[in-house]
């Protein structure tokens, strides 16, 4: 015989609110698998209708258009795969680029903005409520019709740094040509990036014990940056410059970045930047008085009590906000098509616009988009759980 309490526990597993709190479970998902299976019945319909065929062997076709823009060797005789390699590629490049450059605009204006300089936190204000409630379609267009419209031409190209040049017809930089001798100066530099981590972990275990601090930024720059200056000049064909050269009406050689790049990347970084002030200022006004007060009792100067005092401790603030704004960046990059610069969303269009596997793509799209947020959500989900204080 069953004990009264195995029998109190099936009275209640056989309860009436719980058989039809099943019933009505069980009903919502014979709902959605109906819907979702009348969707792709009437899909493959439609398709079978406008003899389209369903797959991805698409990808192994001929192309047939050409590719302004591209990080990678492409012809109009590749496949569409490498077309749309190359539009995926553009669309990475494009918005890591955006968020590391948003993160510096949004730091130096979310500092400015509590800065004790009237003028200078009043400028970055300004620019803060400005940018944040302009759509960042038109600040794309602006910059992209007025701005760099408004640029010298070839001929009067504007030299901003040696051997650079900038023009209606874009930006023109030195481009790095590896020599024989590179495999030393990635050496170097890797030798550089141990010697800094090394450095940093001993600095910060001298400051807890003596209360000794260093100029860890700029040693931590020299220890990167001389090595493989160092081995620029003791080896000969290391590291030579292709420098980019008036020819006829266009400069050849060097790096290229076309206007259409420029104003995707001017126009992100000025939008997303002003959000990731704004993260930056309150995460700043929410560190106590008392942190800074204490700073100052101990004699850190401003610009310290700012590093190493308020601004480790604004980052629990500012971390989570900065995540949903690096996603947005990397979803706002799908606008480059109304710029014309050909990323991932504009190749695939004119893919569907040539072969109708508009399904095919637009999944293609969804993929990209969302393995790369994960990734950010990844990177600053960690960052998050090591900047988190750890009660004792």
């Amino acid at each position: 015989m069953m004990s009264k309490s195995t029998s109190a526990r099936l009275g209640g597993l056989f309860s009436y609110r719980n058989l039809l709190s099943c019933l009505y479970q069980t009903l919502t998902a014979g709902i959605v698998i109906a819907c979702a299976y009348y969707l792709l019945l009437a899909t493959q319909e439609n398709l079978e209708a406008r003899h389209i065929e369903s797959g991805f062997s698409f990808l192994s076709l001929e192309a047939g258009f050409p590719i302004g823009d591209s990080l990678i060797s492409y012809s109009p005789s590749d496949t569409y795969g490498r077309a749309l390699l190359v539009g995926i590629i553009n669309t990475f490049f494009a918005a890591i680029l955006c968020i590391f450059l948003a993160t510096i605009v949004g730091i130096v204006m979310g500092v400015a903005q509590v800065s004790g300089n009237p003028l200078i936190a009043r400028m970055a204000e300004i620019y803060v409520e400005i940018m944040r409630n302009i759509p960042v379609l038109l600040i794309l267009l602006f910059v992209y019709g007025v701005v760099l419209v408004g640029l010298p031409s070839v001929k009067q190209a504007i030299e901003f740094i040696p051997d650079g040049f900038l023009s209606q017809r874009g930006i023109f930089v030195p481009k790095p040509i590896a020599g024989e001798n590179f495999i030393y100066l990635m050496v170097a530099l890797g030798l550089g990036i141990i010697g800094t981590v090394f450095f940093l972990k001993w600095a910060k275990k001298t400051l807890d014990t003596t209360g000794k601090s260093y100029p860890t930024i700029w040693i931590s720059l020299a220890l990167i940056i001389v090595p493989p200056v160092i081995t620029q000049t003791i080896f000969s064909d290391v590291l030579t410059w292709e420098v980019p050269e008036l020819k006829g009406f266009n400069f050849k050689g060097g790096w290229v970045f076309r206007p259409e790049f420029a104003a995707l990347v001017f126009g992100l970084v000025l939008y997303r930047g002003a959000f990731i002030a704004e993260n930056v200022r309150s995460g700043i006004v929410s560190v106590q008085k008392g942190q800074r007060e204490a700073a100052t009792a101990l004699g850190l100067s401003p610009d310290r009590t700012m590093r190493d005092v308020v601004l480790p401790q604004a980052l629990r603030t500012v971390i989570p906000s900065t995540t949903n704004d690096y996603a947005s960046l990397v979803k706002d990059s799908s606008l480059a098509i109304a710029i014309g610069f050909p990323d991932m969303v504009s190749i695939g269009g004119t893919m569907i616009g040539q072969n109708g596997q508009a399904i095919e793509v637009i999944a293609i799209w969804m993929g990209v988009y969302l393995c790369i947020n994960l990734i950010i959500s990844l990177l600053m989900n960690i960052a998050n759980n090591k900047f988190q204080l750890v009660e004792r």
